[in-house]
């Protein structure tokens, strides 16, 4: 009596196909994905060479990352008005000090935090101050680009 198959762990262990190089590869593609080769063996150290060459040879553009400026200059934020009855004071913010995707011709909470952590670094008075931001105004050019924002603000 002969028995066609076996369902038995014993029987697919001992008839497994040889180690192909297709397998050697995905053996070395698993370890590289999971980094689990041991310390000081050539293939880790290949692995950090990559990496810290991806992380200090990629040009910034691809993330598009750009450095914030935490000099301001005191020609980019300008006193423009004081209510003493209402208690605000109206900025005059460049717009070149915020960055391209933030200046927006309608206020967004974006560019309130923006206006307001620019404040808070650029302006005397509000350095460690509590206050906030009540309107944001943008005085536009001819062709409609924003100039300049007049940030009112309550102390």
């Amino acid at each position: 009596m002969d028995i066609a198959f076996c369902t038995c762990a014993t029987a697919s262990s001992s008839t497994a196909l040889p180690s192909t190089d297709m397998r050697r590869l995905w053996q070395g593609l698993l370890r590289t994905f999971f980094w689990s080769y041991e310390r000081g063996s050539w293939p880790y150290d290949l692995m950090v060479i990559a990496v810290a060459a991806f992380v200090l040879l990629t040009p910034r553009h691809w993330f598009e990352d750009q450095p914030q400026s935490t000099a301001l200059a005191s020609s980019e934020v300008q006193l423009v008005s004081e209510d003493s009855s209402l208690h605000t004071t109206t900025y005059r913010l460049d717009a070149k000090i915020l960055p391209p995707a933030k200046r927006t011709a309608k206020p967004t909470p974006e560019l309130e935090r923006e206006t307001h952590d620019i404040l808070g670094r650029a302006v005397e008075e509000l350095k460690g101050q509590t206050f906030q931001v009540r309107r944001i105004d943008p005085v536009r050019t001819e062709d409609g680009s924003v100039l300049y924002y007049d940030v009112t603000v309550h102390p």
